[in-house]
């Protein structure tokens, strides 16, 4: 079952100017009222942003614009998050709508003093190997990211991080519908019937590679 990923629907007039990127979970569940980004925005870590026009997830998502809040870690710590989210899985056409899906996770565990230590240093770790460049739009290479990621693969907060990812980018409808993931089929009939042949990325089998049919 993908997560069902709750979403505050801003006002898209309000969001234009924002960094278009930074997303929450998405998911239908979407509560009837529309929320004002005044409001929302309030007293508020928020990752926020507009979804490109025509693409699989804008299809999806009620609304293009869309806003995130975070409860726990601050501004600084969220974008660390979600550039390091981009780094350690790498999916260039992916919106970074997405990867706030990770950051709002991490966010929910930090819960206590020890989580909270783990990101605080960790973050802070990155930004020395980056010096102060971490997050800094188009000041390091993606090469350069790596690098710094690689010689700090052991450090607890990218051990967290990266194990969040797993479930955070690839578990929900909006990951489905840019992969073009049609979820389970057996409530459909099974793959037989329902997309067992719809590969097209890959160049049809030699005949001798599948049995005679009996």
């Amino acid at each position: 079952m993908p997560k069902a990923i709750p979403i505050a629907v801003v006002a898209a007039e309000g969001l234009q100017g924002s960094a278009a990127g930074l997303h929450t979970h998405t998911h239908l569940a979407v509560p009837p009222a529309r929320v004002s980004r005044r409001h929302f925005l309030q007293g508020s870590v928020v990752l926020s942003g507009v979804l490109a026009a025509g693409t699989p997830i804008a299809l999806l998502a009620p609304s293009r614009a869309w806003a995130v809040e975070l409860t726990h870690i601050d501004q600084s710590q969220a974008d660390a998050i979600m550039t390091l989210s981009r780094t350690l899985y790498p999916h260039k056409t992916l919106p970074d709508a997405v990867y706030a899906l990770a950051v709002k996770d991490v966010d929910a565990k930090a819960t206590d003093q020890k989580t909270m230590d783990v990101i605080k240093n960790g973050v802070a770790k990155l930004n020395d190997a980056a010096q102060g460049k971490w997050t800094g739009n188009g000041t390091l290479s993606d090469a350069q990211r790596t690098a710094i990621v690689e010689a700090n693969q052991t450090d607890p907060f990218v051990l967290l991080v990266r194990a969040q990812c797993v479930t955070s980018l690839y578990n929900n409808d909006m990951s489905f519908a840019h992969f073009g993931y049609e979820g389970e089929a057996f409530s459909k009939g099974g793959y037989v019937g329902r997309g067992f042949n719809d590969l097209t990325w890959l160049p049809n089998p030699p005949a001798g590679a599948s049995p005679p049919v009996a």
